[in-house]
């Protein structure tokens, strides 16, 4: 499996992004995605995660009510729509899928075996 993780950019405090991260290979396997950042000088942290059957989503408390986790399985991607975004939101942020069923720990990055590059979010005005 092979992930692509796209829509990076800089933005201000405030606005808005959304983030795309399209699977390719053998995607029949997944069972979870998630996403994490890490900014300079922090660990990788949970963002959101979701899983590929079913409505289960999870979110980090810094980020619920601003971030939304979805997925189009038809094009093997999951997006997470950002809103109101914070100076504190900045980092690089990556995407990650696993075969494993998604309720086993979805909130550490170890238990993910499939990763994107990352891609940067900047927010400042």
């Amino acid at each position: 499996v092979q992930l692509q993780a796209s829509g990076g950019g800089l933005v201000q405090p405030g606005g808005s992004l959304r983030l795309s991260c399209a699977a390719s290979g053998r995607t029949i396997i997944i069972n979870g995605s998630a996403w994490f950042r890490q900014a300079p000088g922090k660990e990788r942290e949970f963002v959101a995660g979701i899983r590929w059957s079913g409505p289960a989503t999870d979110y980090a408390d810094s980020v619920k009510g601003r971030f939304t986790i979805a997925r189009d399985n038809a094009n093997n991607t999951v997006f997470l729509q950002m809103n109101n975004l914070k100076p504190e939101d900045t980092a690089v942020y990556y995407c990650a899928a696993d075969g494993a069923p998604y309720r086993i720990n979805p909130t550490i990055p170890s238990r993910y075996r499939y990763w994107g590059q990352g891609t940067l979010v900047t927010v400042s005005s």
